[in-house]
């Protein structure tokens, strides 16, 4: 599990380097949209990379930092890399996202393309990691990771303090997000009649029901979730692109979301597109298609329950593809 006091020192820690990020209300969908596309670094990543660097002792920031990513994470430790002086270098997809790769190569670092997808990228971070003594910074599979990312979780409980019983609607890759999301909750919300870390006893009809979602073209976790399994998990290409590759073995983050999550739900590629053309339409903002599964899956009813609240959790979509989306969408 995440200890509580893990996530109070994370939201300190990191408190100077990120943004809260704003909270809207849409009254007509009855849907409370949390846009971490505004996030420094255009995405939630930023969290986690940032709370597992800053606590890292001297001589493990002269080993050097390694990480894999489709770019938002990538992002994060190359930031989170500035910030204490550290080297980062980075294992990402040859056919990753250009416009994440150019980021993470203005930020410093040094960045490796490996044929595959991300789950190759990952096996190549984690054997260069160990054969250079650097340090692996896992985008999930680490309890710091985990809690800097539940540093969102925080702040959407403190933001929606009076809120009814609602559903929370949360992307899923590799479990990192949604796990700390859920153990912010479960520290507020422990047990019926219980009290909570805040040293409240809150009424268990409060306690938000956690929804995660991720693409049919990459079901990883969906697998895990449902049947225990990722084997025979085909992943087929897809705008989701941070979520896409299987969960790394015995992951931390298996068992918390098994724990935490009350369903993973999946949704198609072109309902992805939908909901990319619609965040821009109706509020006028950028989303990347790892932040879109969210709110298409309460756009088209794979989430019913209101209210609901949505996590977007990133922006940082290909300029030429997010006007494509739009333009097709007219046609």
């Amino acid at each position: 599990m995440i200890p509580y006091t893990w996530l109070e020192e994370a939201a300190e820690r990191i408190a100077p380097h990120i943004r809260a990020t704003p909270l809207s209300y849409d009254p007509n969908n009855d849907l409370f949209l949390k846009w971490e596309n505004h996030q420094v670094t255009g995405s939630f990543k930023a969290r986690g990379a940032l709370n597992k660097v800053l606590i890292l002792q001297p001589w493990e920031v002269q080993r050097g930092l390694v990480a894999a990513s489709a770019g938002n994470h990538g992002q994060g430790v190359a930031l989170a890399a500035q910030l204490v002086g550290a080297h980062a270098t980075i294992f990402a997809s040859d056919h990753a996202v250009p416009t994440k790769l150019e980021a993470m190569h203005a930020m410093g670092a040094e960045v490796h393309l490996v044929a595959g997808g991300y789950g190759e990228a990952e096996k190549a971070g984690i054997a260069y990691a160990a054969q250079h003594e650097a340090i692996w910074v896992s985008p999930y599979n680490d309890g710091q990771v985990i809690a800097g990312q539940g540093t969102l979780g925080l702040e959407l409980l403190q933001e929606l303090a009076t809120l009814p019983e609602s559903t929370w609607v949360v992307p899923v890759g590799g479990g990192g997000l949604i796990a700390g999301i859920g153990a912010a909750i479960e520290a507020f919300f422990p047990s019926s009649g219980a009290t909570s870390q805040s040293g409240e006893t809150t009424p268990p009809s409060r306690k938000p029901r956690l929804v995660g979602v991720q693409s049919t073209a990459s079901p990883y976790m969906h697998a895990l979730f449902t049947r225990g399994a990722q084997e025979g998990v085909v992943e087929l290409e897809s705008l989701a692109d941070g979520l896409s590759g299987p969960v790394e073995a015995q992951s931390l983050t298996i068992p918390l979301v098994r724990s935490f999550v009350d369903e993973i739900v999946l949704v198609e590629e072109i309902e992805i597109q939908r909901a990319i053309v619609y965040a821009w339409e109706r509020y006028r903002e950028r989303i990347e298609g790892s932040a879109a599964v969210a709110l298409a899956a309460v756009l088209e009813n794979r989430v019913s329950a209101r209210p609901a609240v949505v996590v977007l959790s990133g922006g940082n979509i290909q300029s030429e593809v997010h006007q494509a989306l739009l333009n097709y969408g007219k046609s």
